[in-house]
């Protein structure tokens, strides 16, 4: 809704709306333990305290800082450090699902900061009918904010949050792939799109603060968050978490808070939960691969919100360091939104890092350092307490506090929570949600993120007057890849099997065998102690065995589950998990022909697949609508044209290795180990040819502060339609410090018919030929320049050199 829409909201409308109970039996009315107030609500505006006039803040057209210095004036210390916590909702922190009465004794008698996760279908509180009820829904988060701005002094709304980094995490929201599956896209509008429909979807169901995107840089394949991120590169991430966010943010329909600001994703060993501590991340490669979203986030999409993660750097915890929050995240940023928390990460200053005394000392330090509001699963008093304890007792300054609540009050009038606090109509969120215009663009996203990785002989796609299919696989009929944290519950996915059986039809027979577990007994023992197969499992693998004997192509599909990877879920290995391997070998050898299915959370060494199966399709975590997806790639509806964001390792000893590197850091030369990656950044076939021809360079020479453009001529020499995405990649040839092989700084996926040539131009400006010289001062040096234009970082098909001059 634009801001124009919003001022034609007529408020006392409102006010009798939820009198009236919108979206709610009379029973759920009935069970309001408040009257409404609708005399708060004029015209234009709100009485949000409830003293008959229009104050400065209650103003629309006041400017934001005049409306939060005025708000800021009003509020007393207990009022001000309500605004500075998180109350989980229902099922996790909190008991009840609407507001009581004892709600006026209560912490939150004087607000909230915010309410996270309320009736999102997650949690102890999933199977309740206000979160898998959306008019029942809609009617209880408008009952709750109802409770906040109507009975507290100064009526200051709860700032929604929720998950939302593969849609909005609620029970009937659509369903994305996860991030990983997006960023193998490459699709700029196509990911704007994804963060519209979130925001859409959020705002709709009560949601005004949403965490996405994550901007953490992919940098070891067996990390469990690997199917959270867009991908290993920082240029990439940064393009696509850009997007993410003006989608978001357009008309500030929510704020957006990306997560995990900084350094997270580099953890010792991929290890989680406590261990996530020290990453061992040089200065320079802290700015030039972890900062740089955050940064591209900030500056140019005016990112609203950050979420501060629980790790340390060079000693220093960043939820409570100044330089981080503060001299870097504010001052040299420019961010002007808040800081919340990740989980526990104010706690672990005392309990894990032993740089705070106790919980005081943890609360003053985040605060002192620039955290604006404490997030975690323990109640809001655990914060808010030792900090009302910090400013009686002198330790921390309330002016302190004051910048810290401006932050979040500007973050609320930003988004129109003063003035359109409601969720106004049930029934338009009812016909939004899941909406088959919505499902549409989740069905685009979960096709253009598949990727090719191998195609010998043309084995795909196959074709559809085939007599006999087997499907097998413990993924091949699993629809709970679809259900993933951190995004929709509530749909209905769409499995490999019910795809390849809705695009036959009766045309054929589809036989079906799970085979083994994705995991199996013992997991994750048997991942370092190998053992026997059990008699369960020989007995799977022979029923699979069965049903591709006979058939005409045995589709395989493997890949991880909800025991191998996610949150907290880091691997040792990155061979197929379980028993998955003895039953691609033993399906192989029936000599059926095999095509190969992963859904998975991240890269997989799978050698043995790579040597003796001819197609091997990467599908990722795809969403409800996968199974669609994969069977029109499979028999030719769609021509697969997603390319690697990651880089799959022969094997977790070869790690660290991923994209961008220095200089021969990843050599080739050695005898005594694997050499070389299995499948390489940017890797990714199709059904169809292109050539590259007639790259240009302008000008051939330029100043420090100039622009240099490259274009280049692609055309689909094949006979299917497909996309491409062409990659620009530069290299500063000689500089005063190190700097990477290849610079990914330019991408674009464009779709050619059959003999269809497009010019595709790139913009290379100061900033994308930039580096932190010896002074750690970001500069721009004279010199040659290499261009790489290509089908992916080891399918270069042009190259030229063009010079910055003095």
């Amino acid at each position: 809704m634009t801001p124009s829409s919003r001022a034609l909201v007529a408020p006392v409308i409102a006010g009798l709306v939820l009198v009236l109970g919108t979206g709610a039996a009379d029973s759920d009315a009935a069970r309001s333990a408040f009257p409404a107030m609708p005399k708060i609500y004029h015209d234009g505006w709100i009485d949000l305290d409830k003293n008959g006039r229009k104050d400065v803040y209650e103003d629309r057209n006041a400017s934001v800082d005049a409306r939060v210095e005025d708000l800021l004036a009003r509020m007393t210390a207990d009022e001000k450090t309500a605004q500075m916590a998180t109350l989980y909702g229902y099922g996790r922190v909190l008991k009840d699902p609407l507001p009581t009465r004892q709600w006026k004794r209560a912490l939150w008698k004087d607000g909230i900061g915010n309410i996270d996760e309320m009736h999102n279908g997650y949690g102890d509180g999933k199977g309740s009918v206000y979160a898998t009820d959306t008019r029942k829904h809609v009617w209880a988060m408008n009952e709750v904010q109802r409770f906040f701005v109507e009975q507290t002094r100064l009526g200051i709304p709860a700032d929604f949050t929720d998950e939302g980094i593969r849609g909005v995490e609620a029970h009937g929201a659509t369903s994305f792939p996860t991030q990983l599956g997006i960023g193998h896209t490459w699709n700029k509008a196509l990911v704007r799109k994804i963060g519209r429909i979130t925001a859409l979807e959020g705002r709709a169901m009560g949601y005004t603060n949403i965490y996405a995107p994550i901007l953490d840089v992919a940098r070891d394949q067996r990390w469990g968050r690997m199917e959270e991120v867009y991908g290993e590169d920082p240029y990439l991430v940064s393009r696509l978490g850009v997007e993410m966010v003006k989608g978001m943010q357009q008309d500030f329909t929510v704020a957006a808070t990306a997560k995990h600001f900084v350094v997270y994703s580099a953890n010792r060993g991929a290890r989680e939960f406590m261990a996530r501590t020290d990453p061992q991340v040089a200065p320079r490669e802290v700015e030039d691969v972890h900062v740089t979203p955050f940064a591209a986030a900030i500056r140019e999409a005016g990112l609203l919100g950050v979420m501060s993660s629980y790790n340390d750097y060079d000693g220093v915890p960043v939820s409570g360091s100044h330089y981080w929050l503060t001299e870097r995240l504010r001052n040299d940023l420019g961010f002007r939104g808040y800081v919340v928390s990740d989980s526990e990460a104010v706690e672990y200053l005392h309990t894990k890092h032993a740089v705070a005394a106790d919980a005081q000392d943890a609360v003053r330090q985040a605060v002192e350092a620039g955290l604006n509001i404490r997030t975690n699963f323990t109640p809001p008093e655990d914060f808010v307490l030792p900090l009302r304890a910090a400013l009686r007792d002198g330790s921390l300054k309330m002016s302190v506090v004051d910048d810290r609540v401006r932050d979040i009050l500007r973050v609320k009038f930003t988004t129109g929570l003063f003035d359109r606090p409601y969720v106004e109509d049930a029934e338009a969120t009812v016909r939004l949600l899941d909406s088959p215009e919505h499902r549409a663009v989740a069905l685009q996203a979960a096709r253009e993120s598949l990727v090719l990785l191998k195609n010998a002989g043309d084995a795909l796609p196959l074709r559809k007057d085939l007599k006999t299919v087997a499907v097998i696989g413990p993924n091949a009929d699993d629809g709970r890849y679809s259900r993933r944290h951190y995004g929709p519950s509530g749909g209905h996915a769409i499995t490999v099997l019910e795809g390849v059986r809705r695009k036959l039809g009766n045309a054929a027979e589809v036989r079906y065998a799970k085979g083994v577990e994705v995991a199996g007994g013992n997991w994750p023992r048997i991942e370092t102690l190998p053992e026997p197969l059990s008699a369960e499992e020989r007995a799977g693998i022979d029923e699979a065995v069965r049903a591709a004997t006979g058939a005409d192509v045995a589709v395989v599909v493997l890949g991880d589950g909800d025991r191998t990877t996610g949150e907290s879920l880091s691997r040792t290995s990155l061979d197929l998990p379980g028993r998955q391997l003895e039953l691609l070998q033993a399906v192989q050898a029936t000599g059926t022909p095999v095509v190969l299915v992963l859904i998975n959370g991240r890269p997989m060494s799978i050698n043995w697949a790579d040597a003796h199966v001819p197609a091997i399709l990467e599908a990722w975590f795809p969403g409800d609508q996968g199974g669609t997806a994969i069977a029109d790639a499979l028999f030719g509806d769609y021509n697969p044209g997603g390319k690697l964001t990651v880089t799959f390792p022969k094997t977790a000893g070869q790690i660290p290795f991923n994209f961008p590197s220095k200089p021969n850091a990843q050599s080739e030369l050695e005898k005594s180990r694997s050499n070389g990656a299995l499948y390489y950044f940017g890797h990714g076939l199709s059904y169809t040819k292109f050539d590259y021809g007639g790259l240009r360079i302008a000008p051939l020479k330029q100043k420090a502060d100039g622009k240099v453009t490259v274009s280049v001529d692609v055309r689909n020499t094949g006979d299917r339609a497909g996309d491409e995405v062409v990659q620009l990649y530069t290299r500063d040839l000689v500089s005063s410090v190190t700097t990477y092989e290849q610079n990914l700084r330019g991408f674009e996926r464009i779709h050619l018919a059959p003999g269809e040539t497009r010019t595709v131009s790139f913009t290379l400006a100061p900033a994308d030929l930039a580096l932190l010289n010896r002074e750690m001062k970001r500069v721009v040096e004279p010199g040659k320049f290499r261009v790489m234009v290509g089908g992916g970082s080891q399918d270069i098909r042009q190259q030229a050199e063009f010079e910055i001059v003095q």
